[in-house]
C-alpha cells in the first residue's frame, strides 16, 4: 500500500501544490492542525495522514484527492482495469488500521465526478467529520459501514446505499471485524 502511495508520488504533489499556493510548511500544517514534522513526513512519503487530515490539505490547496491520483492517465481511457487501478492509502487514528482508496476513473478524464472503492479495514475511519462541496453516493459490496451524517448515525450493510450532500459534515468508520468494501461517488471532484 506504501508502495503505491509512493508511484503516485503523492507527497510530491501536495508539496508542489503548497509552494504554488506560496504558503510555508508551518502555516499549512498550523491550518490544518498537524504539527511541521508531520507535514514535512506527509510530503516526504514517510506517513500516510487520516482521510480527514488529507482532505483538509488537499482543500486548503485548492486541489482536490483526485488530483492526487493523475500519475498517467490521458483522456482517451475509458476502461480501467484492476490491475492498473490507482490507490493511495491512508493512516488510521494514531497509525492504526486505515482507508484505501482505488480510484474508479482516470484521472485525466475526472470532470463531473470523482469514483472510488473506498476498502476500510476493521476499526478504520475517516478520522472525523468532513465537509466540501458537492453530492456523495455510496453502495456497500461488503462488510458493515457506521456512516454519520451531521448528528445522525446509521449502520449499513452489504447492498445498503446512501445518498447526501457533501456540505453536511459527515464521517464513517468500520465497526466490523471485516474489510468494508463501499463504491463511492462524488461530484464535482472536490474530493
Amino acid at each position: 500500500m506504501l508502495d503505491e502511495l509512493h508511484d503516485l508520488q503523492v507527497g510530491v504533489k501536495l508539496k508542489h501544490a503548497r509552494r504554488v499556493k506560496g504558503m510555508r510548511l508551518k502555516e499549512l500544517a498550523d491550518m490544518v492542525g498537524c504539527s511541521e514534522g508531520f507535514l514535512s513526513k506527509v510530503e516526504n512519503d514517510k506517513v500516510r495522514p487520516s482521510l480527514q487530515m488529507l482532505h483538509s490539505i488537499v482543500s486548503i490547496l485548492d486541489t482536490s484527492i483526485g488530483e492526487l491520483f493523475s500519475a498517467q492517465a490521458d483522456d482517451k481511457h475509458r476502461i480501467m482495469r484492476v490491475a492498473d487501478r490507482p490507490t493511495i492509502g491512508t493512516a488510521g487514528l494514531r497509525s492504526g488500521p486505515g482507508i484505501t482508496l482505488e480510484s474508479l476513473v482516470p484521472a485525466a478524464t475526472m470532470s463531473l465526478l470523482f469514483g472510488s472503492i473506498h476498502v476500510v479495514e476493521p476499526g478504520g475511519s475517516s478520522d472525523g467529520k468532513i465537509e466540501h462541496k458537492g453530492e456523495e453516493i455510496g453502495y456497500i459490496l461488503q462488510g458493515d459501514l457506521e456512516l454519520t451524517i451531521e448528528d445522525t448515525t446509521y449502520f449499513l450493510h452489504p447492498g445498503d446505499s446512501f445518498f447526501f450532500q457533501s456540505h453536511l459534515p459527515h464521517g464513517y468508520r468500520n465497526p466490523g471485524k471485516v474489510t468494508t468494501k463501499v463504491v463511492w461517488i462524488n461530484t464535482p471532484p472536490t474530493f
